[in-house]
């Protein structure tokens, strides 16, 4: 991407399912003449509407979404490759906009486009092949102790109710000989443009009260035929996620749908919790309530002055 003389601003705006992202980045997308992209990991997938809270073209008044209904579910798609379109797409929009919005609560996607992918090696398509079979039979924690073995600087770091970091980190410590965090050099890629980081949060009652209601709001929307019309791909990383897999454990008669409804709800404040533990530690955030729209301009504002 070539530099040019006016500097870019890319505005993050992160936080968890349910905050209140897309209302707040359509109004700061109409106040600075901006386009969004979407950096949540799910929402790619034309495949997945109701389950992953996409913006209806109501909610989106107008303003142009990139990275929302992008991809089929059939498709491998990860963060590095994100990483790369991304940036394409930065250098075609930064030739008529000097702010571009990236939201979403995929804090690895996030990173990616803001800082870089570490350099990882090829793997063995059978290692992960074996792993994933292996967590299907066992469940993960047999596969959390493999990992306390061969790396524990990455056991010790890894979201342990993740299934697909755990076996992403195996995968390469199995198939390269090294451990996982080897490879995790963090090491930030410059960009030719300016990051301004916002983290949205609400009081903890409020946000949980938020997601309760989400729930509700999809079940009612169809979750449960889509969720129907998916389960043939159930394998799918896309489908290992909040949401999807309560329901697919319902028809696969693991429990009563009343159980389903509510571990769709205790599951998705969990995952909440975790995307704010992924912000936090990050601390180039400054936080906000999404309804401090004065606030938050000011600050934009402020940062683009610098």
């Amino acid at each position: 991407m070539e530099q040019t003389n006016k500097m870019k601003y890319l505005v993050v705006i992160a936080g968890p399912t349910a905050v209140g992202k897309t209302d707040l980045c359509v109004q700061l997308a109409k106040h600075y003449h901006a386009e969004i992209i979407s950096a949540d990991s799910r929402q790619f997938y034309k495949e997945m509407q109701i389950g992953t809270a996409k913006p209806t073209a109501e909610e989106q008044q107008g303003v142009v979404h990139h990275f929302v209904d992008s991809h089929h579910i059939m498709e491998e798609y990860n963060a590095g490759a994100f990483e790369q379109d991304v940036l394409q797409l930065l250098q075609e929009l930064f030739t008529r906009k000097d702010v571009v919005l990236l939201t979403g609560g995929s804090g690895l996607y996030i990173r990616a486009v803001c800082e870089g992918m570490d350099e990882m090696p090829e793997t063995d398509a059978q290692v992960r092949e074996q792993l994933t079979q292996r967590l299907e039979q066992d469940g993960l924690a047999p596969l959390l102790d493999q990992l306390q073995q061969l790396d524990p600087v990455y056991y010790e770091q890894v979201d342990k109710a993740n299934p697909q970091r755990v076996v992403r980190a195996l995968e390469v410590c199995v198939s390269s000989g090294q451990p996982y965090s080897s490879f995790r050099k963090s090491k930030k890629q410059q960009r030719p443009f300016q990051v301004i980081k916002i983290g949205l949060n609400r009081e903890r009652a409020e946000l949980y009260g938020r997601i309760d209601k989400r729930m509700d709001l999809m079940l009612s929307r169809g979750l449960l035929e889509e969720a129907k019309q998916l389960y043939p791909y159930r394998a799918h990383n896309a489908l290992q996620t909040v949401g999807y897999k309560e329901i697919f454990d319902y028809l696969e008669n693991a429990y009563e749908w009343e159980e389903a409804v509510r571990l769709l709800k205790r599951n998705s404040r969990r995952y909440a919790k975790r995307q704010l533990t992924w912000f936090n530690k990050h601390t180039d955030y400054t936080w906000f309530h999404p309804e401090q729209w004065d606030e938050i301009v000011a600050f934009i504002d402020e940062q683009i002055k610098k």
